[in-house]
């Protein structure tokens, strides 16, 4: 499937939605400059082009109960393809992570775990190291607390020639 152009209003209507994927498409519509229809045809094909990948909610997790963000790096025995493909297999299985990254320098990857405590992380890092999913080594950093987490992307600075 040829994915379309995408032009200015096409980033305005991306830009709306990340900051609120409940508005009403005349809201939208208001806010980037279309009538309602247009807008919302615009708006279903961004979503069949794929651009718009999901809509979800973002939940106050302190509301819920305590919990704790550790960032670890992770460096894998040895550096074959089929080593990254197994743990990156394993890793997506894993409830805790909420997000993991190849990275290049001094480790393989950067995860994100969210956990009860600093006991429930360390239970899910000694149960991930007796899985022998090729993890050598690995550095937690415990988040004291978050100063500010952006849930968009600065569509308009990163693609300038858009509009």
């Amino acid at each position: 499937m040829k994915l379309p152009k995408l032009d200015r209003i096409d980033l305005k209507i991306l830009t709306e939605l990340q900051k609120n994927g409940r508005v009403t498409n005349v809201q939208l519509s208001d806010a980037v400059g279309l009538s309602p229809s247009p807008c919302l045809a615009r708006v279903k094909r961004l979503e069949q082009a794929g651009y718009i990948a999901n809509y979800g909610a973002q939940l106050n997790l302190q509301k819920l109960g305590e919990t704790v963000f550790v960032f670890t790096e992770v460096t894998l025995h040895d550096h074959k393809q089929g080593d990254f493909s197994r743990f990156e297999s394993a890793i997506r299985n894993v409830d805790e992570v909420v997000e993991c990254y190849l990275v290049s320098g001094g480790y393989d990857y950067l995860i994100k775990f969210v956990a009860r405590g600093i006991v429930h992380y360390q239970e899910t890092m000694e149960n991930l190291l007796e899985r022998n999913i090729g993890i050598e080594k690995y550095f937690s950093y415990v988040v004291i607390k978050p100063c500010f987490v952006k849930s968009h992307y600065p569509l308009l600075r990163l693609f300038p020639e858009l509009h």
